[in-house]
C-alpha cells in the first residue's frame, strides 16, 4: 500500500507540473508577440489604408513594417487619428501618445468650383474617395472624409484646389 502511495503521489505531481507548464505555455503565447511579419500584419491593419503617405513613408504597410521595427513611432497617421494611435498602444503593449504636432492635418481640400473643368485628376488622385463628381462636370469634397493630403492638389490643370481649415 505505501508503494501504491509513492506512485500515485509521483503521478499527482507529473501531471501538476505538466498543467503548471500547459497555462503558462498557453498565456506567454497569447501575451508574447509572435514572429515580426505577424505583428507587421496586425499593425498594418490597424492603419486606415489611405496610402496618403501623411506619416513620411509611401504607404501604409512601409509604415507598419518601420513602427514594427522601431523606426517610427506609432503617431504619425494623421487620418487614423487618436483612435488609431490608441490600438496600435494597445496592440504593442506601448504608451499611447497624441498625434504628433507635426503630422496634424491642417484642413480639407476644397474646390473653388466655378474654376473646376470635371478633369478627374483630383478624384483619381484622392486616395479616400473624398471627391465627387463626373468627367466633363464640376467636382467637390466631401469635408468629412478628407484627411487633408494635398494628393488632388498637384493634379489640378486649373489650380482651383486649395487646403483649408475644416469646419
Amino acid at each position: 500500500m505505501n508503494m501504491f502511495t509513492s506512485i500515485l503521489t509521483a503521478i499527482a505531481i507529473i501531471a501538476g507540473i505538466a498543467v503548471f507548464a500547459g497555462y503558462m505555455l498557453g498565456y506567454t503565447s497569447r501575451r508574447l508577440p509572435g514572429d515580426a511579419n505577424e505583428i507587421i500584419e496586425k499593425v498594418d491593419a490597424l492603419l486606415p489604408q489611405t496610402q496618403c503617405a501623411q506619416c513620411g513613408f509611401p504607404g501604409c504597410r512601409p509604415y507598419a513594417e518601420a513602427i514594427v521595427s522601431g523606426a517610427a513611432a506609432i503617431n504619425l497617421c494623421p487620418p487614423g487619428g487618436d483612435d488609431t494611435v490608441q490600438r496600435l498602444a494597445d496592440l504593442l503593449g506601448v504608451d499611447a501618445k497624441p498625434l504628433a504636432e507635426s503630422h496634424v492635418t491642417p484642413g480639407v481640400a476644397r474646390i473653388t468650383e466655378a474654376e473646376c473643368i470635371g478633369c478627374t485628376h483630383c478624384k483619381d488622385a484622392c486616395p479616400v474617395d473624398a471627391i465627387i463628381g463626373a468627367h466633363q462636370f464640376m467636382h467637390t469634397v466631401i469635408e468629412t472624409e478628407c484627411t487633408g493630403c494635398e494628393l488632388c492638389i498637384a493634379p489640378c490643370p486649373v489650380d482651383c484646389i486649395q487646403l483649408v481649415p475644416a469646419t
